[in-house]
């Protein structure tokens, strides 16, 4: 599937309502979140694999995942509203795919169940941390403490801490994509009519599995 096309499909789901400044809901657009899957799926595969998406918003990226093949999603969001939004984008997807795909009410805390079985592949865009420092720790440490050979995140570019989480974890990392991420004018604090942020779509993976050159020095 083509960027476009696959962008074209998931602009068809139901937008993410963004009404927690607290969550730090932004939502992934589909021209982002199209050119990232697909760049996933050139790397690992998607197709037949089981997927975890954490901080599933509306489920652009798991809804995309579906798309492009994988077998099983379980997408994992905190926020009540926006799973409705989610579970609704799911069945119209599930409907015109050969696998499926659920979303759970979670808030996830070092507490939470860990999904049977170990997912193929994690993705997910967390909150960042702005407006709550270390919101995004939870969903790191749960990713990371799953086992799955892959993990893929995106997040700000200025974030310093992912790489060495990933270490604790066993995981080495590599950098696959940094574009910008448009802000939209959501919530109250925001002034400007339009701003973006430049962010990292990041590869954790198991020690020698590295799939991107690295550029020499």
């Amino acid at each position: 599937m083509r960027p476009k096309h696959l962008a074209i499909e998931l602009s068809k789901l139901s937008p993410h309502p963004c009404t927690s400044v607290e969550l730090e809901q932004y939502a992934t657009e589909g021209d982002l979140a199209s050119y990232w899957l697909l760049g996933i799926d050139q790397v690992d595969g998607l197709e037949g694999k089981r997927v975890l998406d954490l901080g599933a918003g509306n489920g652009v990226l798991g809804c995309g995942c579906l798309l492009l093949g994988a077998n099983h999603v379980t997408m994992m969001e905190a926020d009540l509203e926006v799973v409705e939004v989610a579970r609704a984008n799911t069945e119209k997807v599930n409907q015109r795919c050969d696998g499926t795909g659920e979303v759970m009410h979670e808030h996830v805390t070092k507490e939470t169940q860990r999904t049977e079985p170990i997912p193929d592949l994690v993705v997910m865009n967390p909150p960042w941390g702005v407006q709550t420092p270390k919101a995004d720790r939870p969903l790191l440490e749960y990713a990371f403490s799953l086992g799955a050979p892959v993990v893929h995140v995106l997040h700000s570019s200025k974030s310093k801490h992912l790489q060495a989480l990933g270490r604790e974890y066993g995981y080495e990392s590599e950098a696959m994509l940094e574009t910008n991420f448009r802000l939209p004018p959501t919530y109250q604090h925001h002034t400007k009519r339009k701003a973006a942020t430049t962010v990292l779509c990041w590869r954790f993976h198991l020690p020698g599995d590295a799939k991107l050159l690295l550029e020499e020095d």
